[in-house]
Order: C-alpha cells, then structure tokens, then sequence
C-alpha cells in the first residue's frame, strides 16, 4: 500500500475549533480472480495527531477517484463522516 497526498484543508468543526487535515488517496492491490490490479479509497488523518480515517478499495478506476475526492474535499469531510460519505456516494 502507499499513499498519495492530494491537500490540506483547514475546517472548523461543530464547537468552532479550527481543524487542519491531511487528505490522501491509498493505492492497494486487489486480487481479481487470476489477475491483481490497482484500487483506490482515501484516507484523512487530523494534523494534530487527533482521528484518522481510511477506506480501503473503494474503486478500481482513476476517474472515480478523482470524482470522489472532489466531493470528499469540496464538502469539507472528516474523519468521522468519511465512511458515511463513501457510503452514499457508492
């Protein structure tokens, strides 16, 4: 597994506290019968060494990712609601 940083996002959570956060996408393998290809989820870790949060193989495909981390990082999820989102948007 590695990672791939995409951005840092500053956020204000529910008690006014200002959050900073690391977001990346996770490249795995999967096995796929007799074949192994590349899959993607993300991940997002609290800069504060607070929550940290990954989902694993969530697509096999590049520009679902992309699309995915668009909204994940347009809206502004932590790790608390990414699981919920990725949920949703499957």
């Amino acid at each position: 597994m590695r990672d791939l940083f995409l951005k840092s996002l500053s956020l204000t959570d529910e008690s006014g506290v200002q959050r900073s956060y690391d977001y990346y996408i996770t490249i795995d393998e999967m096995e796929v019968g007799a074949y192994a290809c590349e899959s993607y989820g993300i991940r997002i870790t609290r800069q504060d060494g607070g929550e940290s949060e990954a989902v694993h193989n969530v697509t096999c495909s590049i520009a679902r990712i992309d699309e995915l981390c668009e909204l994940v990082l347009g809206s502004g999820v932590t790790p608390l609601t990414l699981r919920d989102v990725i949920s949703d948007w499957l």
